[in-house]
């Protein structure tokens, strides 16, 4: 019988058992594309135990010569020679360069013969003022006549030194026609070359001479990270060294760790008002060059011990959109969240200084399916797993997950 043939009551009846059957599909989908009620979801933590650890600053630092000579004409002529090789080793006192000598050669002669001059006019004026002095007593000249004569001499006197100045004026003049390093050091390329006009009016610069043997590095801080570490210290978190000594140790562009340490040699006291910073300067020994004038370098300034430091996995800080760090840690059994405030890292792990408590058990991998308030399942971390994991292209806690699943795990580094 067809349905248009069926009564009206039946008709009604049959609508009813398909809704009915409808409604009981759609309440069984959230059970099958859901998890089952009561499910842990498995992540990997670690239990937070207090830790003596040495805390450092880790700041930039440019890399400054000790001793930086410029090498500038003193005098206006002509480079004759350059007696260095560029980039080699030079001793103070080596001659570097040689300016063409031959117009202060003449000139040191033109005084020498000034001199000659000079000495045999006062040689003159002597004799005279000597006769003068007879006759004056015999009443054969006046009294002016010999007045001016022992003026004339002792105005010869005076041309004499006049031109013994201007004498050794001309040899210094000679003298710095041989250019000479000034310091011991490096030298660099030469500025000038052979049949350069140098002058010295504007002090022409024709090399640089840099001691590396020993080097500054310049470092700023924040007032803000002063500030921080200022109020570890009140607090008793931190506790200086006993002798005083600042250790500090340079961290170089390719990540290694300088093999020498330096030593603090003043912290500045004043703040630069257009960047918020202070100055410090450091002395470091570098007797292979590694270090150089300019290079960018990090620098690690350690600031004492926290023997009770709390420190987790850069992985594990997470960033709110408020700008503010949060950990996961896991209490009753549940995902609850903890602002925190971050210290310096440490070997790849974040110091916490406050918003953590010894013993708590903090989410270190696991975060792409949990909410706060979501049931866990805590697992200890292991990063050699995770290392080798994360090699098949795995992540996860268990390294059950799929593809893709690690770049979910690490959270963004507050």
């Amino acid at each position: 019988m067809s349905l248009l043939g069926l009564s009206y009551r039946r008709m009604i009846m049959a609508l009813s058992v398909i809704a009915s059957g409808a409604l009981a599909a759609c309440g069984d989908e959230p059970k099958q594309q859901g998890m089952p009620a009561g499910m842990k979801i498995p992540v990997s933590v670690i239990t937070v135990e207090p830790t003596p650890t040495e805390v450092y600053a880790q700041l930039p630092g440019r890399v400054e010569a000790i001793k930086d000579a410029q090498i500038r004409a003193r005098v206006t002529g002509i480079v004759k020679e350059i007696n260095f090789e560029q980039g080699s080793e030079v001793k103070e006192g080596q001659l570097l360069f040689t300016i063409d000598p031959a117009p202060y050669e003449a000139e040191l002669n033109r005084a020498r013969a000034d001199l000659q001059r000079a000495e045999a006019d006062a040689g003159a004026a002597r004799l005279q003022a000597d006769r003068y002095a007879k006759l004056v007593k015999s009443n054969a000249i006046s009294r002016q006549e010999y007045d001016n004569a022992v003026a004339a001499a002792k105005q010869a006197e005076a041309a004499i030194a006049a031109a013994r100045a201007a004498v050794q004026s001309a040899e210094i003049n000679l003298g710095y026609t041989r250019v000479e390093s000034p310091i011991d050091g490096r030298i660099g390329k030469s500025m000038v070359t052979e049949g350069a006009l140098v002058s010295a009016q504007n002090a022409t610069q024709m090399a640089t001479v840099q001691q590396l043997s020993r080097v500054y590095v310049d470092i700023t801080r924040s007032t803000s990270q002063l500030a921080t570490l200022r109020k570890a210290l009140e607090a008793g978190i931190l506790k200086q060294n006993t002798d005083g000594h600042v250790a500090v140790q340079i961290i170089l562009e390719d990540g290694t760790l300088y093999p020498l340490e330096g030593r603090l040699l003043f912290s500045g006291v004043t703040v630069d008002p257009s960047t918020g910073q202070v100055t410090l300067r450091a002395e470091f020994d570098n007797p292979d060059e590694i270090l150089l004038p300019g290079m960018y370098v990090r620098v690690r300034v350690q600031q004492g011990t926290d023997e009770q430091a709390l420190l987790v996995p850069m992985q594990a800080i997470q960033r709110t959109p408020d700008g503010l760090n949060t950990l996961m840690v896991v209490r009753d059994g549940v995902v609850a969240p903890v602002a925190v405030a971050i210290g310096p890292e440490i070997d790849g792990k974040a110091l916490i200084y406050k918003g953590l408590n010894p013993g708590d058990v903090v989410i270190v991998e696991g975060f792409q399916k949990i909410r706060p308030g979501a049931p866990v399942q805590p697992m200890p971390w292991n990063p050699g797993i995770k290392k080798q994991n994360g090699q098949n292209g795995q992540g996860g806690p268990n390294g059950q997950a799929g593809q893709g699943q690690q770049a979910a795990d690490t959270p963004a580094k507050g």
